[in-house]
C-alpha cells in the first residue's frame, strides 16, 4: 500500500512542481505563416505568437536576424508587423538571402523574460530546431546556433 501511495504522488507531485514553474510564464511561439490568411497577404515567412499568463498580448517583443561572415558578427533588427489578433505579428523576409541566420525573438512584460532562436537559411526557416528559453540568450548560444546549422 504504501508503495501504491509513493508511486501516486511523486507523479503529482512533479506535475504540481511544473505548473507552479509554468505559472505566470511568456511564450514567444512560432507558427507557419501559411495557416493564417493575413500573414500570407503580408507575404509573411513566419509568425509569432506570444502566450502564457497575465495577458501575455501586452507584453513588448522584439526581434533581430544574426549572422557571423568573415569573423564579423551583423545584426539586422527586425520589423514585426502587428496582426489582428493581439499578440500576433507577422516576420516578413529582411535579411539577405545567402547564408545562415539566427532569428532572435525577445519578449518582455513585467520583469518576465522569454526568447526563441530559430536558424533562417537558404532552405527556410527551421522552426523544427527552434529553441525557447526564460531568460535572454547569451551570445554564445547564438553564434553556437549557427555553427551547429553549418555543419549539417
Amino acid at each position: 500500500m504504501r508503495n501504491a501511495i509513493r508511486i501516486l504522488l511523486v507523479p503529482a507531485f512533479a506535475l504540481a512542481s511544473a505548473t507552479a514553474l509554468w505559472a505566470g510564464g511568456l511564450f514567444v511561439v512560432l507558427g507557419n505563416p501559411e495557416a493564417n490568411p493575413e500573414a500570407r497577404g503580408e507575404r509573411a515567412v513566419l509568425t509569432l505568437q506570444l502566450a502564457g499568463c497575465h495577458e501575455p498580448q501586452n507584453a513588448v517583443v522584439t526581434g533581430v536576424a544574426i549572422r557571423v561572415t568573415g569573423g564579423r558578427e551583423q545584426s539586422i533588427p527586425l520589423q514585426l508587423k502587428a496582426l489582428a489578433t493581439p499578440g500576433t505579428y507577422a516576420v516578413t523576409r529582411q535579411w539577405p538571402d545567402q547564408g545562415r541566420w539566427v532569428l532572435e525573438f525577445i519578449g518582455k512584460d513585467q520583469g518576465r523574460v522569454t526568447t526563441t532562436l530559430v536558424v533562417a537559411g537558404p532552405g527556410g526557416i527551421e522552426r523544427q530546431a527552434a529553441k525557447m528559453e526564460m531568460r535572454e540568450p547569451a551570445r554564445s548560444e547564438v553564434l553556437a546556433m549557427l555553427e551547429e546549422r553549418k555543419a549539417e
